[in-house]
C-alpha cells in the first residue's frame, strides 16, 4: 500500500510537535495533525529539567531555548504556620550540561518549536484536521481525517505516534484502557502578570496548609503561577474571580498587583495507559501517562517518550535495525513513566492533605526525612541496556562541558557514543576496532579531555551510550567491551564483523 509518509504524529501539543522535529532532524517523513486551527496561547506546563533542555540541544535548540527560559534557583515547602519543612537550592549547571531545572512561559516554548518544523523539510504540521478514525493492516496505519475545509480524506503511513492528550481519541479507538494510581483532585490554576510586589519569596514553594493547599511559582519576566486546591462548598465561578483570587492567596495576587491570563479549574489525575503500543500505533505523552504536577515531570516525561522512541523509528526506518528494537519503547517507558505517578500521587496526598492531623504527621516525616521531597531519578524499564546488574545500565548519561565551552552531544550528535580509554579501545581485537571506525552510527570518542568526565561518572574506562543519552553499558576489560558492543542492534559492519568473530567467555556483566 501507498504511504503519504512514514509517521502520522496525532496532537500538535508541544510532545507532538517535539516528536515531528525530531522525527525531521532524524530525515523520517511526517505529517502531524492537530484539531485546533491556532497554537493555544495559555500556558500548561511550566517547567523542564535538564534532560529535556539537553533534547532540545539535540537539535540545535538548546541557547534558544536557554534565551527563552529562567533557572529554578530554589523550592522550598511551608506547612500551615509559615515554616520551612525542607528546602532545595536548585540553579546551579547539572549533570546535563545545563540548568537542572528551569521555568518557561509555554506559548513561547511551543513557538520555538512549531518554528523549527516549519524549517525542516521532512515534516509538516497541518492545523485544523482533526482525526475521525484508525485502522491498522499488516505494516501500515490507515488515518481518516477531516480537514480544515471540511472534506474528509485518509492519510497512510507505516507507524502513528498517539501525542493527543489526556482524553486521546487515539487511545479510546484502539480501547486501551488505563490504571488509576492515585485520586481525582480539584485545583484552581492562577496564570498571570504580577507587578509591584516581590510576591512569596522563592521560585517554586509548595503552600502545604491544610485549610487550602496551594503552589507558587515564580515565571520568566513579571509571571507568576498560583494553584489553589478546591474544596467542597466553593463557588467556581467565584473563586476564579479577581477578589476570589485575592481571597484564596491571602492577598498575594489582588486586583491592584495582578494582571491574570486566565484562572482555570483543573483536575489532578495519576493514571498510565495499560498498553503503550497497539501494532504499528505508538501512544506518547498524556495519551499514556497523567501526574499530579507535584515534580513537574509530566511534560518532561511526554518529551522522553518521543526522545525514546524517535531514534529507534529512524534505524527501523533505514533498514539499519530489527522491527523488535521498537517493543523497547513500551517496556523502558512505561516503568520509568510509572515511577513520576506513583511519585507525584504520594507527594499529592501529602501536600494537599485538609486533615490537621495528617498534616501535623506530613510536617513530622517530612522533617526526619528531608530527601523523601524530591526523589531520584529512576532506571529505564527492561529493554536494549545491561541493567539491573550493570548498576548504570539504563540510566541517564552526564554530558561533559568542555574546557573551550563545547558540550559532548554537540561532538557526538544523534548516534551511539562508545568513551573509552585509549588503552582499553587498543585493546579490543582488530577487526572490530575497524568495524567501529567504518559504522556511522556509532561515534568513538578516547580523548581523555572529552570522555574523562563521563567515565569517572560511569566508574568505568569504557561506556556506550546510547542516541537518548541513556547508558547501555558500561565495561571494564577488552572481552565486557566486545560482548557490549554485541548488544548494539545495528546492521552495518560491525555486525558483520560481529558475526566473523565469535563471543569470547567474559560477560559484561561486572564482578
Amino acid at each position: 500500500m501507498s504511504q503519504d509518509c512514514e509517521v502520522i504524529v496525532v496532537g500538535g501539543g508541544p510532545v507532538g510537535v517535539m516528536a515531528l522535529a525530531l522525527l525531521g532532524h532524524a530525515g523520517v517523513r511526517a505529517v502531524g495533525i492537530e484539531r485546533e486551527p491556532e497554537m493555544w496561547r495559555q500556558a500548561r506546563a511550566v517547567h523542564f529539567d535538564g534532560e529535556t533542555v539537553r533534547s532540545f540541544q539535540a537539535m540545535g535548540l538548546g541557547e534558544e531555548l536557554s534565551a527563552r527560559v529562567k533557572p529554578m534557583c530554589d523550592y522550598r515547602m511551608e506547612n500551615e504556620a509559615g515554616e520551612t519543612l525542607v528546602s532545595h537550592a536548585t540553579g546551579q549547571m547539572g549533570p546535563q550540561g545545563w540548568h537542572s531545572e528551569v521555568l518557561f512561559h509555554q506559548p513561547e516554548v511551543d513557538g520555538l518549536l512549531r518554528a523549527e518544523v516549519a524549517r525542516l523539510d521532512d515534516v509538516e504540521l497541518r492545523l485544523g484536521t482533526t482525526l475521525l478514525d484508525i485502522e491498522q493492516g499488516d505494516d501500515s496505519v490507515r488515518c481518516t481525517v477531516r480537514t480544515p475545509e471540511g472534506t474528509t480524506r485518509t492519510l497512510t503511513a507505516r507507524w502513528v505516534i498517539a501525542c493527543d492528550g489526556g482524553t486521546s481519541t487515539v487511545r479510546r479507538t484502539l480501547g486501551v484502557s488505563g490504571e488509576n494510581l492515585g485520586t481525582d483532585d480539584p485545583w484552581l490554576v492562577v496564570d498571570g502578570h504580577l507587578r509591584g510586589t516581590a510576591g512569596i519569596e522563592g521560585d517554586m514553594v509548595f503552600l502545604g496548609r491544610h485549610t487550602r493547599p496551594a503552589l507558587w511559582i515564580r515565571l520568566p519576566g513579571d509571571r507568576v503561577r498560583m494553584e489553589f486546591k478546591v474544596l467542597p462548598g466553593d463557588d467556581p465561578e467565584e473563586i476564579g474571580t479577581p477578589e476570589g483570587i485575592a481571597r484564596l492567596s491571602r492577598g498575594v495576587l489582588t486586583p491592584q498587583n495582578f494582571e491574570p491570563d486566565r484562572s482555570v479549574i483543573y483536575t489532578f489525575r495519576a493514571r498510565l495507559a495499560t498498553s503503550w503500543r497497539v501494532g504499528n500505533v505508538f501512544l506518547a505523552g498524556d495519551a499514556a501517562h497523567l501526574a499530579p504536577p507535584l515534580f513537574g515531570q509530566g511534560l518532561c516525561a511526554g518529551l522522553r517518550d518521543v526522545a525514546n522512541l524517535v531514534w529507534k523509528l529512524r534505524l527501523v526506518s533505514r533498514g539499519s535495525a530489527p522491527e523488535s528494537l521498537l517493543d523497547t519503547y513500551e517496556s523502558e517507558r512505561r516503568d520509568h513513566a510509572r515511577y513520576w505517578v506513583e511519585q507525584a500521587a504520594t507527594m499529592a496526598g501529602l501536600v494537599q492533605t485538609t486533615d490537621p492531623v495528617m498534616a501535623a504527621r506530613r510536617d513530622a516525616h517530612i522533617r526526619a526525612n528531608p530527601a523523601d521531597s524530591y526523589p531520584p531519578a529512576p532506571a529505564l524499564g527492561p529493554g536494549l541496556h545491561t541493567g539491573p546488574a550493570d548498576p548504570h545500565g539504563g540510566r541517564l548519561s552526564m554530558q561533559p562541558v568542555l574546557p573551550d565551552g563545547t558540550r559532548l552531544d554537540d561532538l557526538v550528535g544523534r548516534r551511539f557514543l562508545l568513551a573509552a580509554t585509549p588503552e582499553l579501545h587498543a585493546g579490543l581485537p582488530d577487526p572490530v576496532r575497524e568495524a567501529l571506525a567504518e559504522e556511522p552510527e556509532v561515534a568513538v570518542l578516547t580523548s581523555p579531555q572529552h570522555v574523562g568526565q563521563l567515565l569517572t561518572s560511569v566508574e568505568a574506562p569504557a561506556v556506550l551510550v546510547r542516541p537518548d543519552r541513556y547508558v547501555l553499558g558500561t565495561a571494564h576489560t577488552p572481552e565486557q567491551l566486545e560482548a557490549l558492543l554485541r548488544l548494539l542492534p545495528l546492521a552495518g559492519a560491525l555486525a558483520s564483523r560481529r558475526e566473523m568473530s565469535p563471543p569470547r567467555q567474559e560477560t559484561t556483566a561486572r564482578h
